[in-house]
């Protein structure tokens, strides 16, 4: 193999043993092993584990954001989000090893917040002018952005761990679904959002009808004081 060649060869194996066994639980005689090299190989390409290890951090970092700003860098708002959650995802499938270091080793906690402090940056961005031109105010765009990043985070993070399982779903069903919710939670954002309080009647027993869209809370037009229109649970 050529000196690049050996190397890449090296950051594969070494994603692998230190994403299954974790930076402690491989020394550099096994790694050297499973590469079928002899140790000053290794020492030679990353001059210590820790090295070893770093150069495989920074390698799954650089893609991961790579993917992520590429797939959020033009379209409209829905189309960049819907591409975000499916090159992560993608990212997820083709990479897990790669996933599991970045997001789960204590030791990478910095670097995977930093890469995701990016990607809420890119998202606020995108929010403010979109909240801008619907007329609200930008300025909880960053909260948004925060919220939204880190349910697709941690959503990719259970997708991974369902493995092969028959029950798990594929990326592109995931995908669809992050974005159902994100997507018409944004469309159905209000202007001032408060909690609510329980409404002392029959009705707000009954929850809310996921998918009825204003109606979806019967509970409102009680606390709004309106009556309850025909065929309406509340009407008794």
């Amino acid at each position: 193999m050529s000196t690049a060649e050996r190397r890449r060869q090296l950051l594969d194996v070494g994603c692998t043993a230190f994403a299954r066994l974790g930076p402690d639980g491989v020394s550099m005689e096994e790694l050297a092993a499973r590469a079928g090299v002899s140790k000053p190989v290794v020492y030679e390409h990353f001059g210590s584990k820790e090295g070893f290890y770093d150069a495989v951090v920074a390698e799954e970092m650089e893609r991961l954001e790579a993917v992520i700003a590429g797939a959020m860098s033009l379209g409209r708002a829905r189309l960049r989000i819907e591409r975000a959650v499916l090159a992560l995802l993608t990212y997820v499938e083709e990479h897990p090893d790669g996933f599991t270091i970045v997001a789960r080793d204590p030791a990478t906690k910095e670097g995977f917040a930093t890469l995701l402090g990016n990607a809420t940056s890119r998202v606020s961005h995108i929010l403010g002018a979109a909240f801008t031109r619907a007329g609200l105010d930008p300025s909880p765009a960053t909260l948004y952005s925060q919220a939204m990043v880190g349910m697709v985070s941690q959503t990719a993070q259970w997708w991974l761990e369902q493995g092969s399982a028959e029950t798990a779903p594929d990326k592109e069903t995931v995908a669809a679904h992050i974005v159902n919710l994100l997507w018409n939670g944004l469309a159905g954002m209000e202007a001032e959002p408060r909690l609510r309080r329980e409404v002392p009647a029959p009705v707000a027993g009954e929850g809310v009808r996921l998918g009825a869209g204003e109606s979806a809370d019967p509970a409102e037009a009680i606390a709004a004081g309106a009556e309850p229109g025909p065929g309406d649970p509340a009407a008794g």
